[in-house]
């Protein structure tokens, strides 16, 4: 098998998990939904449209971020509960082709979630970009890949923590907060039109790169970890 079919064999094994129990996908849209009702509630985008519009981003961005925390737990929870890692170590699969596999799936869900969220997210804060709204379909993705690609990390890296749910926010946060701000400031500009988002793309790419490779590179240690 080449190094494309290890990796399409995790992402395929993750897909079909996750199409037989839906536990991800559900969770993180009953959460992103309900941060976006309850916000919305808390003062009328309609008579504030700029305020929504300046706000819309951060909001967009931490409701993401936390709801992509149920999916990353679970995650890996699934492959200690079912022996899996055991397994993968004295396998001859390549350990950062279960970590791409891993990432890409977990990208795909919260992927999946966006593009649910996307139309509710618009309709309850009355948005229209005033932008160039055509850099969502680079933000989101990159944004998306670049959360997710750390937290899968940071997920395995503390799997055998005690208390992993926790450990977990309490890694990836500090990491994360480069890529958040980027990605908040890059959709804020595109939505309320004040700014470039040209500058904050660039800082997007070069994070999404620069973790990209150092998480890839890394994941054996943390596979062989006791």
């Amino acid at each position: 098998m080449s190094y494309l079919d290890h990796v399409l064999a995790h992402l395929r094994k993750d897909l079909r998990i996750e199409w037989r129990t839906k536990d991800s996908i559900n969770g993180m849209l009953f959460f992103t939904l309900l941060v976006t009702v309850v916000f919305s509630l808390a003062f009328d985008p309609t008579a504030y449209p700029s305020i929504a519009r300046q706000i819309s981003g951060g909001l967009l961005w931490v409701g993401l971020l936390f709801a992509a925390m149920t999916a990353l737990n679970q995650s890996w929870a699934r492959e200690l509960r079912n022996g899996s890692l055991e397994a993968q170590r004295l396998a001859p699969s390549p350990a950062s082709a279960l970590f791409i596999g891993k990432a890409l799936a977990n990208f795909l869900f919260v992927t999946a979630v966006e593009l649910i969220l996307a139309p509710v997210f618009t309709l309850f804060y009355n948005l229209h970009p005033l932008g160039d709204a055509w850099m969502l379909a680079i933000i989101m993705p990159l944004g998306t890949w670049a959360l997710v690609c750390n937290g899968t990390f940071f997920a395995a890296l503390g799997l055998r923590a005690r208390n992993r749910e926790l450990l977990l926010p309490l890694l990836l946060f500090p990491i994360t907060m480069p890529c958040l701000l980027a990605a908040v400031q890059a959709t804020t500009a595109v939505l309320t039109g004040d700014f470039p988002a040209t500058l904050w793309l660039k800082v997007l790419i070069a994070y999404a790169i620069i973790f990209t490779t150092v998480c890839v590179l890394t994941f054996d240690l943390i596979l062989q970890a006791d």
